[in-house]
């Protein structure tokens, strides 16, 4: 499966694999590879499972799997090339291994499931005390320790500014790194993930935001006749998604209790849609009248803003037809689907499922509001 070619054109896969440093695999490897299936979610840890053709007199039978090249916590890259663009679509760790042996010839398979390298950041548990720091320097130190793997920090400060008073209170870590990102993240309406690339041995740690800003990727068509470069795309509107969250904070000094105010959530999610889907549900926050005014701000944004895509939409497409390979956490256009739907869009997560002569992917995307803002999606 080294270079298949797919449609009007070949795509090009490279696959590394090693301890730690990763070096290109043996062609009799290669040539093995029976099709490759990798998700990746926004907010999410990347899963992946790759699938080898085993024979009985083969290298992997015979050398490569009781050598333990195969073997839990070996690092895995892959990456494509498609019309001579090339992408890192995965830098993981294997976690488990299965063999099936039949008696049919050609049907005997190795199977190798993975993750992303935060895999790495939840295998420990710590109790640490992080003593006048916010929550972005929080983040950057416990990123430090993984720099031995190629993981580049991107830190985006939170929105409201939690200013550290070691006097009052000490933050500290019970869990797993990985936990305590994802807990960070959460209170301040960010997400945290890995994404692999741009080089072989590089990935970069974002915390943040989601990316809802910037150069959209070339357009999703569908309905299109000879244009569509979408199998099928099908939105649903689900009116209980979005929430009003409710924070009552106390004045310590005369405790009163006063309600906070609707958060603005577009600094954390600019709109993407022209008529923004309603808050159905009001949800009381709890414990937020003992907390420091910044932290309930901060809390109820989140809330806010993490519930507001109201409009998903997934589907499929053929890379070659496409003719880019979509990236996730990104933002993308959708034409063809009517003046409701069309527009753009966050995409949440990507699978891309790999065989030879064939380079599938699908996705799902998020919003939330209907109708596009602009008239115009790029092509």
């Amino acid at each position: 499966m080294a270079d298949e070619p797919i449609g009007s054109g070949p795509v090009h896969l490279t696959l590394h694999m090693g301890p730690k440093l990763t070096r290109p695999v043996p062609a009799e490897v290669a040539e093995a590879l029976l099709s490759a299936q990798i998700t990746m979610t926004a907010g999410e840890r990347s899963g992946f499972q790759l699938a080898f053709d085993l024979t009985k007199r083969g290298l992997i039978t015979q050398r490569l799997l009781p050598e333990g090249f195969f073997d839990p916590k070996t690092r895995v890259i892959v990456a494509t090339s498609v019309k001579g663009t090339p992408t890192v679509i995965l830098d993981g760790l294997i976690v488990r291994q299965e063999v099936g042996a039949s008696n049919q010839p050609g049907q005997s398979t190795l199977t190798v499931t993975g993750e992303d390298l935060t895999l790495l950041m939840d295998l420990e548990e710590r109790t640490e005390r992080y003593p006048n720091l916010a929550p972005a320097q929080r983040v950057e130190r416990i990123l430090r320790r993984y720099a031995d793997y190629g993981i580049d920090p991107w830190i985006i400060r939170e929105q409201i500014h939690q200013p550290p008073r070691e006097q009052l209170r000490v933050d500290y870590q019970t869990g797993t790194d990985l936990q305590y990102l994802n807990e960070l993240a959460r209170a301040n309406g960010y997400t945290f993930y890995l994404e692999p690339g741009p080089g072989l041995g590089r990935s970069i740690a974002f915390w943040g935001p989601e990316q809802r800003l910037g150069q959209r990727q070339h357009a999703l068509n569908v309905n299109m006749d000879n244009n569509s470069t979408v199998d099928q795309l099908t939105f649903a509107y689900d009116g209980t998604a979005r929430e009003e969250p409710q924070a009552r904070v106390q004045d310590p000094r005369t405790r009163d209790v006063r309600l906070l105010a609707q958060p603005d959530i577009s600094p954390l999610r600019p709109p993407l849609g022209l008529r923004v889907s309603p808050a159905l549900k009001r949800r009381t926050l709890s414990g937020t009248a003992k907390k420091e005014l910044g932290q309930a701000e901060a809390e109820t944004l989140a809330r806010a803003a993490t519930s507001a895509d109201a409009i998903s939409g997934s589907g499929s497409l053929d890379v070659n037809r496409h003719g880019y390979v979509l990236r996730p956490r990104e933002l993308v256009g959708v034409r063809g689907s009517g003046v409701t739907y069309d527009g753009d869009y966050y995409v949440k997560s990507v699978t891309h499922n790999l065989r030879p002569g064939s380079y599938q992917q699908n996705f799902t995307l998020s919003r939330e509001g209907l109708i596009a803002r602009s008239r115009t999606v790029r092509p």
